[in-house]
């Protein structure tokens, strides 16, 4: 059993690292003048409904947990509108977390809006798919040995990735190197 978890698990993670290679090249046969480096904003939005669909298609064909005893229309409605409201709350909780954190509040904000809606894609998109908007369940797979499978698992790991590489990749923005205290003496000429 736990081979096939592993590789059900690894062909989840391979198609959502395929979906954002895809986010790069597909949309310049639709838009033009698309680049990623010029229209990153663009690029932002492409990738995190992307990622956000494999992760709800993958999940929904892998169903890597038990599914549950209900199943009727308005408990699945209600479910699904719990977790827009979770992913919603983490992409403005995200966003307030960047501005306490020297983000712009003004000048910037829908780059760091986007900054959130993507860390909530490789965050809170996983959890709701693998473990709904059930807090308790949240906290007992990122509390202390509360992990019960390889699913969870990896949900820890991506997670607590996701949050580091997002600090380390603002690490090096004050060295923008645009300053005149910046540079050094021997470019100034």
């Amino acid at each position: 059993m736990k081979d096939t978890d592993i590789k059900r698990l690894l062909y989840v993670h391979l198609l959502c690292i395929f979906s954002i290679i895809l986010s790069i090249f597909i949309p310049s046969f639709f838009l033009e003048n698309f680049s990623v480096l010029e229209t990153h904003l663009t690029w932002l939005c492409i990738c995190s409904v992307s990622v956000t669909a494999v992760n709800l298609v993958s999940y929904l064909v892998v169903k890597p947990n038990a599914s549950s005893k209900r199943s009727s229309l308005s408990y699945k409605v209600t479910r699904f509108l719990k977790c827009c409201i979770y992913f919603l709350m983490s992409c403005f909780s995200f966003h307030v977390i960047f501005v306490l954190y020297g983000a712009p509040l003004t000048e910037l904000a829908l780059e760091t809006f986007l900054l959130a809606v993507t860390l909530s894609t490789f965050t809170t998109v996983p959890c709701l798919c693998l473990l709904g908007p059930n807090f308790k369940a949240w906290l007992r797979v990122f509390s202390r040995n509360g992990v019960t499978s390889i699913w969870e698992n990896s949900l820890q790991i991506t997670t607590v990735s996701s949050f580091v590489g997002t600090w380390l990749g603002a690490f090096p923005i004050p060295l923008d190197w645009g300053r005149p205290w910046q540079m050094l003496c021997l470019l100034d000429e």
